[in-house]
This record gives C-alpha cells, sequence and structure tokens, in this order.
C-alpha cells in the first residue's frame, strides 16, 4: 500500500511538472496569458485631461461674441455669469497649452481684467487666437 502511495506521488510529481512546463512554454511563446491576479496593469493610451482644444477655441469665440452683445439694460448677473464662464473656459485653454495663469485666483475688479488680459496676450503667443 505505502509503495502504491509512492508511486501515485511521483506519477503524480511527473504530470505535474511536465504541465507547468508546458504552460510555462505556452506563456514565453504568446499562446496563454497569465491568471488576471498576476497580471501587471496594462499600460492605457494617454486619454487627454479635458476637452480637445478646438472645442475650447469655439467655446471662447462664442462667449465672447455673447458678451459683446449683453444689452445695456440686461441685468448684471446676466453679464457676470457669461464673464465667469467666458474665464473658466480662458483657465482651461491656458491649463491646455500650459500657459501660467492666476485668473481664477484673483478676485473681480481691475486686477481680474488686467490678468485675464495677459492670458489672451500669452494664448495668443501660444498660437490660440482669443477675441477681446
Amino acid at each position: 500500500m505505502t509503495s502504491l502511495l509512492h508511486l501515485g506521488a511521483i506519477v503524480g510529481g511527473v504530470v505535474g511538472s511536465v504541465a507547468l512546463a508546458g504552460y510555462v512554454a505556452r506563456l514565453v511563446f504568446g499562446s496563454a496569458e497569465l491568471p488576471r491576479v498576476l497580471r501587471r496593469r496594462q499600460e492605457q493610451p494617454a486619454v487627454p485631461a479635458g476637452r480637445p482644444l478646438e472645442r475650447v477655441a469655439a467655446d471662447l469665440r462664442r462667449l465672447s461674441a455673447q458678451l459683446v452683445r449683453v444689452p445695456a439694460g440686461a441685468p448684471m448677473a446676466r453679464r457676470r455669469g457669461l464673464q465667469a464662464a467666458y474665464d473658466d473656459v480662458l483657465v482651461e485653454a491656458a491649463r491646455l497649452l500650459e500657459v501660467p495663469q492666476t485668473l481664477d485666483a484673483v478676485p473681480p475688479g481691475r486686477a481680474r481684467d488686467v490678468e485675464r488680459l495677459r492670458v489672451q496676450t500669452a494664448l495668443a503667443t501660444a498660437g490660440l487666437v482669443v477675441p477681446d
């Protein structure tokens, strides 16, 4: 009985070794995959951080045109809302083109207006023509 157990263990060891060698060979030559828990995370293609620059530029043009067309008697909330939206898209464009800006940190007023003009000029220098 003991010799039969030894023989079974030897046969099991040989069969297991051959199976393992075959699996390793398939891994090496690419016809098998590692189990999911052992696989390294596959590098995903870089996803752009944010919207395409073309869409951001189109939004800048649209918002600039809307700001120019705000009638004189319109509520101040409308002008401020459009200006805030324009500034947000301007910051997004600056981030996409890696233009330094502090527009989102400057409080509303003359300093923010000056920073807005500076960012528009820097974006134009970087190749994105931003309407005034």
